[in-house]
């Protein structure tokens, strides 16, 4: 195996595409007592934080996914590539050269030639970091402040209590019930974010890293309209890329802005769609992209269609168009933001 000094990007999708859940489990000695002939689904005791609820761990072999819901012991879940990373308690790109090693893939190759090209690459002194590409980010574009972030947030140790889902605010922005539930939006009533919509944001191993609170509306003087907790880097995270990564690779992947411009179009039936939560593209943001795509994957470009989001997509097209097919959507007429955009004129993503 390539040495954690030097550990070039490794093409996730490619990792993914030649191995499956099953091969993982087998690896850890976990399929002993099942059958996968005759048994698609079953449970289990956790394997990653030693559990002995033997109902507490999912696996769903067929689908590659797997979810532990033991809280907070884990509440987390993936595909085969999120489970190594957990077990070997690394990042996706050594969990990935793990993999490599482990099943005889022979991606050494193209991970060396993506290296010679200059491609983003991970090394020992940075290994969680995205190597930071020579191109001007979209920041730096618009004359922004540039500086890249670097580390990682940190999961939380707590959840938030004292939350409304039942907000009229979410009625508001068309948001059912459904989707309020499944991303646990609430009404936060008490603490640093009370008064504000809370939007919980997981990285891509599901693990919660932060809240992001809106106020419910246009905010009174002195306050801002989104607030972010002090210490979180947002450059380091796509939002709904848990959720995202885990959809068919044959979709496109959509990029958008906003957190509301996400939950839109996932509510609609597009559901490998990820917020930059921004309009500039960071390079971890870029890795994390380049490690769910191939050159034949599709991913479409929906930033707002104002000044900013147009220059930023001028940005970002020439960089990811190094990793797959990228096409900027083109919004009708008088339509500024994803948001905005109803059944039928989504439904082109979908094809």
């Amino acid at each position: 195996m390539t040495t954690k000094s030097t550990l070039p990007f490794i093409d996730y999708a490619a990792v993914k595409s030649a191995t499956t859940i099953e091969m993982v489990l087998r690896h850890y000695g976990l399929l002993e007592k099942t059958d996968p002939a005759t048994r698609d689904t079953f449970r289990c005791a956790c394997p990653i934080h030693h559990g002995t609820d033997d109902s507490e761990f999912s696996v769903t072999l067929s689908k590659n996914l797997w979810k532990c819901f033991t809280k907070p012991a884990c509440d987390a879940g993936g595909n085969q590539l999120d489970l190594v990373a957990r077990m070997e308690d690394c990042t996706l790109n050594e969990a990935a050269w793990r993999m490599n090693e482990w099943f005889m893939l022979g991606l050494e190759k193209q991970a060396a030639e993506r290296t010679r090209s200059g491609k983003p690459g991970v090394t020992d002194k940075s290994r969680r970091a995205p190597a930071k590409p020579e191109r001007k980010s979209a920041a730096a574009a618009d004359g922004a402040d540039s500086k890249e972030e670097t580390g990682e947030n940190k999961p939380l140790a707590f959840t938030l209590q004292n939350l409304d889902p039942t907000h009229a605010y979410f009625a508001e922005r068309g948001l059912v019930p459904e989707t309020v539930e499944e991303f646990g939006l609430a009404f936060c009533q008490k603490g640093i974010m009370a008064g504000r919509i809370v939007i919980p944001i997981q990285n891509p191993a599901g693990e919660l890293v932060a809240y992001a609170g809106r106020w419910p509306g246009d905010p009174p003087e002195g306050k801002e309209k989104y607030r972010l907790p002090g210490g979180f880097k947002k450059s380091l995270e796509l939002f709904n890329a848990h959720r995202a990564f885990r959809e068919p690779a044959d979709q496109p992947l959509v990029l958008v802005e906003g957190y509301f411009d996400a939950l839109h179009l996932w509510q609609h039936g597009i559901r490998r769609v990820v917020a930059l939560m921004g309009c500039s593209l960071s390079p971890r943001q870029e890795l994390l992209i380049a490690g769910q795509v191939s050159a034949q994957t599709r991913v479409v470009l929906m930033l707002d269609h104002d000044e900013a989001g147009i220059k930023a997509t001028q940005v970002m097209v020439p960089r990811l168009s190094e990793y797959c097919f990228v096409r900027p959507f083109r919004f009708p007429e008088g339509v500024q933001q994803p948001d905005a955009l109803g059944v039928e004129q989504l439904a082109a993503l979908l094809t």
